[in-house]
């Protein structure tokens, strides 16, 4: 297990000596080559542990007793390498990698204190999810749950001194901290319940039925609150789109391989439990399927880059959702990795994008196509990808999905998903028609970027273009739902993907029909979509009416009673001392006083007996 320890302990290396160095973390430059270093070493010993994994076809644990019990088993913190957790590994070392060396060139402008706290933040955060992976047990994966919170709000909050920055890292921690209370009560009561927190244990007792009931149900569901924070189900999927004030890499980095998909991969990993729980399997197929739809239709009328695809990321971890739900976990595992490449490669892109034109909005863009061709291809190359287009990568996991879908017996819920992926590709056509070859001229003089920002681009372009070959490695750490997919359901996915960029280029590149009259025509759906179905405003007045209300009477309580009580009992001891001074002067001599007359009374009364 010593690549499994090299996995933890480059990033986290990397991120003791930014921390307890303070000269290295602010010289910028050397701070960011310790940061790369690190994860460049976890990187190597992630592929390395894959590789041996894979040969040996087994799982390896090692585990060591963190809290002995004199009553029951011990709690024991430990690794897991199994297929899962090595590839995950790989792809979370690999994405924040290339996110860190393109990072040198888009963020160069940042003095060299903020450059070195950025990536002091990036090794923390990096560490975090990939001991999120390799844990062993649900405690453990907790404690680095939480660990994973915290670094996205350092990187959300970055740029702190932004107002709107720090109300967007404030509602991601406090709404994923929604979700984390139910992934807490849900581990408490599958202790209780099973006596473990190791991921086997509970397997092998929960299909011995040993475990199960109300408390496998209850237990599960907790968990899949926790998830739903994590990967912004709906109606926890609010605070996705404000996290886009971040710096765009670390955006790149939350989409692709990190915070969001933390949720799926524990919905992952706990699919055998799941398969025990059918009610909450059918709650997670349900809500996946309705944050797939939603998500998709709030991006049709954004015009803020970052934001059309965050909407897009909650989109498609619905889509994996709805596949966990089906039981498809293999499905939503292999659209998990293909995800993170093709929308890496789109958050890059339009970060390449914002750094020549300074400008979010896709509707001061355009013409960028002549002048940024690199980046433009490597922007449809994404598009396509997520759009699900043949031979993308997008288009063989998006059809495993709808498969497993289907194969799950729920017609319905494969319709719904299969409009969803006409609009997705719509929404994205959109964007890239209007910002790369639409008819206003970005402002400045936009150039490509420099080679760290051009370099990770392309990679990830080639993967979002040929990562659909890793379909059969990836159903060799799953039993196959889907053996073999009924052929129109390719069909009807790939028609939807055309249709939606058919009609994204006839609108908004050849004026087939004129988009602003369609929006005028559809104007009480068109603000009900940019107020995004009111969610928002649900959970504001819930925080003003109702959190802030209850805060301030227990507020009141505190102040008022709990400290009044407090006050009262000082009161009482001060007036109690002031009473006894008069008895207790403090002076030595009214002791000496005291204790011969007390010594006087004693003789007199045993004379007296």
């Amino acid at each position: 297990m010593t690549d499994a320890l090299l996995v933890l302990a480059g990033p986290l290396a990397a991120f003791a000596l930014l921390s307890v160095l303070p000269p290295l973390r602010r010289s910028g430059k050397p701070a960011a080559a310790v940061s790369i270093a690190g994860i460049g070493v976890s990187l190597l010993a992630a592929m390395a542990l894959f590789a041996r994994i894979h040969a040996a076809g087994v799982p390896s644990i090692v585990e060591f007793v963190w809290a002995p019990m004199t009553k029951g088993p011990s709690i024991t913190f430990g690794l897991l390498a199994d297929g899962i957790s090595a590839s995950m590994a790989v792809l979370v070392a690999f994405v924040a990698l290339l996110v860190q060396v393109y990072s040198l060139a888009y963020m160069s402008d940042e003095k060299p204190a903020a450059f070195g706290r950025y990536y002091t933040y990036h090794s923390l955060f990096a560490f975090a999810m990939l001991g999120l992976v390799l844990a062993h047990n649900l405690l453990q994966t907790y404690v680095f749950w939480e660990l994973v919170g915290l670094g996205s709000y350092l990187l959300i909050g970055f740029w702190f001194e932004k107002p709107a920055a720090g109300r967007a890292a404030l509602k991601a921690f406090w709404t994923t901290r929604l979700g984390d209370v139910g992934f807490a009560i849900g581990i408490v009561i599958l202790w209780s319940s099973a006596g473990t927190f190791t991921f086997a244990e509970l397997f092998a007792k929960a299909g011995s039925g040993v475990l199960g009931g109300t408390a496998l149900t209850l237990g599960v569901a907790g968990i899949y609150l926790g998830a739903m924070g994590k990967s912004a189900q709906f109606p926890f999927h609010i605070w996705l789109p404000d996290a886009m004030e971040g710096p765009t890499p670390v955006s790149a980095l939350i989409h692709a391989a990190t915070m969001v998909a933390a949720g799926v991969y524990l919905m992952v990993r706990i699919a055998p439990l799941l398969a025990h729980t059918p009610q909450v399997a059918t709650v997670v197929f349900a809500i996946g399927v309705l944050t797939a739809f939603l998500a998709a239709t709030m991006a049709l009328v954004e015009n803020d880059i970052k934001r059309i695809l965050a909407f897009s990321t909650v989109s498609q971890l619905g889509f994996m959702m709805a596949a966990v739900g089906a039981g498809g976990a293999e499905s939503a595992y292999f659209h998990l990795v293909t995800h993170a490449f093709f929308k890496a490669l789109l958050f890059l892109a339009a970060g390449s994008l914002i750094h020549a034109v300074h400008t979010n909005d896709i509707f001061k863009m355009g013409r960028l196509a002549r002048v940024m061709p690199v980046t433009s291809a490597c922007f449809a190359a994404g598009a396509l990808a997520l759009s699900g287009v043949f031979p993308t990568a997008g288009f063989f996991s998006k059809d495993e999905v709808l498969a497993a879908v289907l194969a799950g017996g729920h017609p319905v819920g494969f319709a719904i998903l299969v409009v969803t992926a006409g609009m997705t590709a719509f929404y994205i056509g959109r964007a890239f028609f209007v910002a790369m070859m639409g008819p206003n001229s970005a402002p400045g003089h936009p150039h490509e970027p420099e080679a760290a920002m051009k370099a990770p681009l392309v990679v990830l372009a080639v993967l979002a273009v040929v990562a659909g070959a890793a379909a059969p490695l990836v159903k060799t750490f799953f039993a196959p739902s889907v053996e073999h997919a009924p052929i129109f359901v390719p069909v009807l996915g790939t028609t939807a993907a055309l249709v939606g960029l058919a009609l994204a280029f006839a609108g908004y590149q050849r004026g087939a029909f004129d988009p602003a009259n369609v929006r005028r025509a559809m104007g009480p759906l068109v603000t009900v979509l940019e107020r995004r179905w009111y969610v928002d405003d649900v959970f504001e007045l819930g925080y003003r009416f109702a959190y802030l209300k209850i805060s301030n009477a227990v507020g009141w309580v505190d102040r008022y009673v709990v400290d009044g009580v407090v006050n009262a009992v000082t009161w009482a001891t001060w007036v109690l001392a002031g009473r006894l001074t008069v008895i207790q002067s403090g002076r030595v001599q009214d002791a000496l006083y005291a204790t011969a007359f007390g010594l006087v009374v004693l003789v007199w009364l045993a004379w007296a007996r």
